[in-house]
């Protein structure tokens, strides 16, 4: 079938281990949209964690960010849809969190915000590869209870980055025990992001297919994490990366090669 969309996963997908865009990748993409095909991002980062790529990547028009809290159109440079997380929801989420002692890491709708002695050890939380552009972006707040406070309204997404996977699952566990408003979502080694409640990268997605005028079966979309997979389960092709974890590979009608060996060019050549 002729698919309408075609929706990536940025870290561990589109961007190599280097967090670069290969030339086979961008060119497959470049020629994709002058043929008139959308392309999305979907992903975890917030619009000021994509940094430069909207300028980079000008073909790809769209973004799902925040994993589904913001559908974003990057050439009207307009937000198609919002949706942040309460106040005292993400406070809560805090104290449950402190338990484990992680890093602790703020999404707004367009800040980053992280405490600067969590950014200095980041290796610590495994997550030493995103250090350089946490120093870029970030808004530093050593008080992050009160910066929260004092932007209600405006928090759209929670990370909460552990030393293991150990520690992220027993977070996970008295947050979903607390019965709070969020919704859940591994990801990296051992992290843990928090959103709305019903907010996912498939309910983006719908709200993005929707505003295209299309439906989830004609969308592709690629991943290769845990987060990815209500995105995949929703559409009518669900890719996985070469890299992807077993339950995405499980779960995808394609594997194609890692995100080091152009796995996204190979999905475009073989779906499009």
């Amino acid at each position: 079938m002729p698919y309408k969309l075609l929706a990536l996963d940025m870290d561990g997908t589109l961007l190599t281990s280097r967090k670069e865009v290969s030339p086979r990748t961008r060119a497959a993409l470049r020629d994709l949209a002058e043929r008139g095909v959308p392309i999305a991002f979907c992903t975890g980062r917030c619009f000021k964690e994509l940094m430069d790529w909207p300028r980079e990547l000008p073909f790809i028009r769209y973004g799902v960010l925040a994993s589904g809290a913001v559908e974003y159109d990057f050439a009207n440079k307009t937000t198609l849809d919002l949706n942040a997380l309460g106040t005292e929801t993400i406070l809560k989420a805090m104290d449950i969190a402190s338990a484990e002692g992680p890093m602790t890491h703020v999404l707004g709708i367009g800040d980053s915000v992280a405490r600067p002695d969590d950014v200095r050890v980041m290796e610590r939380y495994g997550m030493g590869v995103y250090k350089p552009m946490y120093e870029k972006i970030c808004t530093f707040a050593d008080d992050l209870e009160e910066w929260v406070r004092t932007h209600e309204g405006e928090v759209v997404k929670l990370n909460f980055y552990h030393v293991d996977a150990h520690s992220r699952d027993r977070t996970r566990e008295r947050i979903a025990r607390a019965g709070l408003p969020i919704t859940l979502a591994n990801a990296e080694v051992g992290s843990v992001e928090c959103s709305a409640s019903g907010v996912s990268k498939a309910q983006g997605l719908r709200i993005l297919a929707t505003h295209l005028g299309i439906g989830l079966d004609d969308v592709v979309a690629v991943g290769d994490s845990d987060n990815d997979l209500a995105a995949l389960s929703a559409v009518g092709m669900p890719v996985a990366m070469g890299n992807a974890s077993e339950s995405i590979r499980r779960l995808a009608k394609l594997v194609v090669a890692s995100n080091d060996e152009d796995g996204i060019a190979e999905a475009v050549a073989r779906l499009f």
